[in-house]
């Protein structure tokens, strides 16, 4: 388990390694058809090239404006911004679009063109033409016909237009291709002096229709502004308004007055009445009125108060001088009653005038009031007459600066309406071009033969995919598990015939001759230990050369053993046939069945010795027969007589019989004709003699193609004799050992390099 385990691990490794000579060995067995391939497609191409028509390709180059020549700035009319980037890719845009090759078109003509007009051009094949009732779309106008074909000249127009532009710069190319080099020169400048007539036209149109907007705006504007100024003219006129603003102001400042009066009289009235009140709580006491603070604080009261100090002082300085009947004493006490009375009468005075100044206070803060309420509706008045004055002026005003703006911006657009500043101008005008651009002939042609070629290798390698069968001992190793015994070269002969019998004998065949002799020595020192004396020879189906490969390898042993050869194939038997026998010589079906001895059975060949048992009448039921035992006896009374006995069966996967070969063969070849059966088949044929223990040696790779040089089979030659030990030295050893059974020659020890 371990050693196959390694085998497989080791198989894997080496599929994954990348042979690149395998790859060659490919390419080398399909130079010729890969060849082949390539000079055809080559001069296909080179036919189809060379009766291409030339075409030619002028180029114009045009400078698109960032910064545009400005009167003034009337592009804001119509929202030109330059200095953006989308730009000019809307101006790269314009130039690709339909409208520019609908009037290059129309200008140039080209829908009469024989180059565009598809009336002129030769007519293709067309399934309509040659099918009419397919047609069922009903006839155009003469004004549709001419739109269709201008539509189809012009779409064909912008096929041959390219326009590049030129990268981080303001430049663009524009290109176009024709028959005609002078055509593609025209076209190109034809094409950028459209787009810039399209562009002042464009903008001429745009200016106008912003001048006619505008006029009719101005219009509306200025009955607005006439209606406004006429509502405001009238309320000032119905309000007699002159100077709104001084009025007002000097209604605030009235106001502001008379606010500040009345509170000032109502700070009075709050005085007066609190001393009325003071004076309500004295009631009619005299003394207490006067010892009231806004009593005493008055000024004729505090002169009588001195007055009475003094009048008093005075009485009491007479009285410690004189007694009361003195004249004096009685003098200044009759000044003092007189000041006192006085006091008292001031006092009465003063409460009498509290009481007058409150009522007046009173009065005078209703009056104020009243004044500041009259004042104030007046002002309301005003500010109502104001803001109604304020609201029309600003209609007015509006209206005004709107007709203002519009008056300019309309003056300005008629005055710059003839001013034509174009957008592009053209830097480089495009020259009639000298030499075609297209089809490059050469380039194309090497192309082609490079791509054929390419295409050629990768059919090959497809092919070499998609073939499944075993063309290599690498073949057999890989794909089928099995060791490669022996390998014969493919040999000229007529395709529906067999190869001559005698082709190991002709002296040139000499490599052939070899290869049979190699197989030989192959089988010979496989079973040094154990000689295989019978030997089975085998294949999948037929006509993979299984008879060959059975009647030369006898050929070859027959040169040192005594051996038999024996058709078992009774299904389609061709070994007679091969060696000229009659249909009706007796062979080995009829050996089996007891119906003829063995020396009636066998064929001599003179020419090589070699003993031949041809199948005989072919049998019913032939596996029955090499089932029976008498087969196998028989088998062991030839084997005394021969030292080999070689087995042509039949295809292992055709019918049973080589599974029951099998059982009495010591060794089985399995043939497999070079690149022609699949792989499946054979190793479905190999897995069923391997169930019935069919001792297999290996696989007989037949009709090889050694001719190609990179083919390596060469190589393999010389690998068998490496690997196996099949060298001259071997070669001898297994000879002479084979002749030493047979008791030809006497034993010797072979000597050895």
């Amino acid at each position: 388990m371990n050693a196959q385990a390694n085998l497989h691990q080791e198989r894997m490794l080496q599929e994954e390694v990348i042979d690149l000579r395998q790859y060659w060995r490919i390419v080398d067995r399909f130079k010729w058809r890969i060849a082949a391939l390539s000079i055809a497609v080559t001069m296909i191409t080179a036919m189809v090239v060379f009766s291409m028509t030339p075409r030619y390709q002028a180029t114009a180059t045009l400078m698109i404006e960032a910064e545009q020549a400005k009167a003034l700035s009337i592009e804001e009319v119509y929202g030109l911004d330059s200095s953006r980037k989308e730009y000019f890719l809307t101006q790269f845009e314009i130039l690709k679009s339909k409208r520019i090759a609908e009037r290059v078109v129309t200008l140039m003509g080209l829908d009469s063109h024989p180059e565009f007009d598809p009336e002129q051009q030769e007519g293709g094949f067309s399934i309509r033409a040659m099918l009419p009732f397919l047609s069922q779309e009903e006839p155009l106008s003469e004004e549709e016909a001419r739109q269709v074909k201008l539509q189809q000249v012009t779409e064909a127009f912008i096929e041959r237009l390219s326009i590049a532009p030129v990268r981080n710069t303001q430049l663009v190319k524009i290109t176009f291709e024709s028959e005609s080099p002078k055509l593609a020169a025209d076209v190109a400048n034809k094409v950028a002096e459209v787009y810039i007539n399209s562009h002042l036209e464009a903008k001429l149109e745009m200016t106008q229709q912003a001048t006619t907007w505008l006029n009719s705006r101005l219009d509306d504007l200025r009955t607005k502004l006439e209606e406004s100024e006429a509502r405001l003219q009238a309320f000032q006129e119905a309000e007699g308004l002159v100077d709104v603003e001084g009025v007002r102001g000097l209604g605030r400042q009235e106001l502001n007055e008379i606010t500040e009066q009345l509170l000032m009289a109502r700070k009075e009235l709050k005085q007066a009445a609190s001393i009325r009140e003071l004076v309500r709580m004295s009631g009619s006491d005299i003394n207490a009125l006067a010892s009231l603070p806004e009593v005493l604080n008055h000024s004729v009261i505090q002169d009588v108060k001195r007055a009475e100090v003094e009048a008093s002082r005075k009485v009491s300085e007479l009285a410690r001088r004189y007694g009361p009947k003195h004249p004096k004493m009685i003098a200044a006490e009759d000044q003092l009653e007189s000041v006192q009375a006085k006091l008292h009468d001031e006092v009465r005075r003063l409460v009498a005038g509290i009481e007058s100044e409150y009522q007046a206070a009173l009065s005078n803060e209703r009056s104020l009031q009243e004044e500041l309420n009259a004042t104030k509706a007046e002002y309301q008045v005003t500010s109502r007459k104001e803001t109604r004055y304020q609201e029309l002026k600003r209609d007015a005003d509006v209206n005004r600066q709107l007709y203002n703006a519009f008056l300019t911006r309309f003056r300005e657009t008629s005055e710059t309406s003839d001013f034509e500043a174009a957008n592009a101008r053209l830097t480089d005008p495009a020259v009639a071009p000298r030499k075609p651009a297209k089809p490059k002939k050469a380039l194309i042609v090497a192309l082609a033969m490079v791509v054929s070629a390419m295409m050629g290798v990768m059919l090959a390698f497809l092919f070499e995919a998609l073939n499944d069968g075993v063309r290599n001992p690498d073949d057999v190793e890989s794909k089928l598990s099995q060791r490669m015994i022996g390998l014969l070269p493919w040999v000229e002969h007529q395709k529906d015939e067999r190869l001559s019998l005698r082709t190991f004998f002709q002296s040139g065949q000499h490599q052939f001759s070899e290869a049979v002799r190699t197989l030989r020595t192959s089988l010979v020192l496989s079973h040094l230990e154990k000689p295989a004396k019978v030997i089975s020879v085998t294949s999948s189906i037929p006509g993979e050369g299984k008879t060959t490969v059975s009647e030369n390898l006898a050929f070859s042993l027959v040169q040192m053993e005594k051996v038999l050869l024996i058709d078992a194939d009774m299904r389609r038997p061709s070994v007679g046939k091969d060696f000229g026998l009659p249909i009706y010589q007796p062979g080995l079906s009829n050996l089996i069945a007891g119906s003829a001895s063995f020396d009636e059975c066998v064929h001599r060949d003179e020419n090589s010795g070699l003993d031949v048992i041809p199948a005989g009448a072919v049998p019913p039921n032939p596996q029955e027969l090499l089932a029976s035992p008498r087969f196998e006896q028989l088998l062991r009374e030839l084997g005394e007589k021969y030292d080999r006995i070689i087995l042509d069966t039949a295809p292992a996967q055709v019918v049973s019989d080589a599974l029951v070969v099998s059982r009495v063969a010591d060794s089985m070849l399995y043939v497999v004709k070079s690149d022609s059966t699949r792989q499946k088949v054979i190793t479905d044929g190999i897995g069923r003699l391997l169930q019935v223990g069919a001792k297999i040696d290996g696989v007989v790779l037949n009709q090889v193609d050694t001719s190609s040089k990179s083919s390596g089979y060469g190589e393999y030659y010389g690998y068998y004799g490496g690997r196996y030990g099949y060298g001259a030295e071997n070669a001898v050893v297994a000879e002479e050992a084979a002749k030493a059974r047979a008791g030809k020659v006497e034993e010797k020890q072979p000597e050895l390099a």
